[in-house]
């Protein structure tokens, strides 16, 4: 089934300025990812192709490359070209292109709407030449849903392959327990003061599942969330959360990344087992250095999981 969308979700699959891309681990949990929204899209296919990534970071193309199934959601209109109110979720099957060297020249117009590229100058351009070295994830869209504001809050629409019936199952706990394994209080804290945080877990047919949510505060079973009424089901199970900033051009950024436990009963509850946390000032030549030298430190694993000449 082609998924076709609106001229309504189209103005915010292609104005919104970032979105959160979520990807599955092998013991069935989340990432979520923040990333440009360089707006790619194909609505006769029903492809969306908005993300892309340096070779560098080779680790995610490798979790996606084993289990496709993603979502994208568009969940914030920070520094967007739509103030739209609409939360956007794209559940699809991904498949990454080849690597394509000065991948920004390919879609110029977009990629210069976070970062002039093609009057680069010249030192810079060999700099970063490696970052420039870049696969585009595509998605075939199997479904898309819609709520009516950016808390869904409300009806939720449903486009293209029903939803599953049932929601997901509980899942079996960790071995090595449920319990926070960072200091949650301070992961609780950062993260509150942060403007967006989503969390993210698989749902029954395998695709990510990824709802807004508010930092309540923390206790000893973790870090306290709100949500929406009927958005989280019931139960424990692996799961993402992120909470993070961001400037115009995606340059300037502060991430809180983890993944852990959800508990979801009386109180949702999410204890942190993992973090990768970063802040980065909007400093334009900063961030080309930056992009450069991190780029580089991951190419020679990049090289041996095959996505990288």
């Amino acid at each position: 089934m082609t998924v076709h969308w609106s001229d309504e979700l189209e103005q915010i699959l292609d104005g919104d300025h970032a979105l959160m891309l979520a990807y599955a681990t092998p013991a069935n949990g989340v990432v979520l990812l923040p990333v440009s929204n360089f707006a790619v899209l194909d609505r006769s296919a029903g492809i969306v192709s908005s993300v892309n990534t340096s070779v560098g970071a080779w680790k995610k193309l490798e979790r996606i490359r084993r289990n496709p199934r993603v979502a994208l959601a568009f969940h914030t209109r920070d520094h967007a070209a739509t103030d739209r109110p609409e939360y956007v979720l794209v559940q699809g099957t991904a498949s990454l292109g080849a690597p394509v060297e000065d991948y920004p020249s390919t879609i110029l117009d977009v990629w210069e709407r976070f970062e002039p590229w093609a009057d680069q100058n010249a030192l810079w351009k060999r700099w970063r030449r490696v970052y420039a070295l870049r696969i585009a994830i595509e998605v075939s869209v199997e479904r898309i849903l819609v709520w009516p504001d950016l808390g869904c809050r409300g009806p939720v629409e449903v486009h293209g392959t029903p939803l599953p019936p049932d929601a997901p199952a509980p899942q079996a706990e960790p071995k090595k327990g449920t319990a926070p394994r960072v200091n949650h209080r301070r992961a609780a804290e950062r993260a509150g003061r942060l403007p967006h945080a989503v969390i993210g877990w698989v749902g029954t047919d395998g695709f990510p599942l990824v709802v807004p949510v508010e930092i309540a505060g923390s206790h000893e079973r973790g870090i306290l969330l709100d949500a929406a009424e009927g958005l989280v089901p019931p139960g424990g199970r692996r799961a993402g959360l992120t909470a993070h900033w961001f400037s115009h051009g995606v340059i300037g950024q502060n991430q809180r990344k983890h993944t852990g436990w959800l508990e979801s009963g009386e109180q949702l509850v999410y204890a942190p087992h993992t973090q990768s946390n970063y802040r980065f000032p909007a400093l334009k030549p900063l961030f080309k250095f930056v992009s450069g030298a991190f780029t580089r430190l991951g190419v020679r694993g990049a090289r041996r999981a095959g996505f990288a000449p």
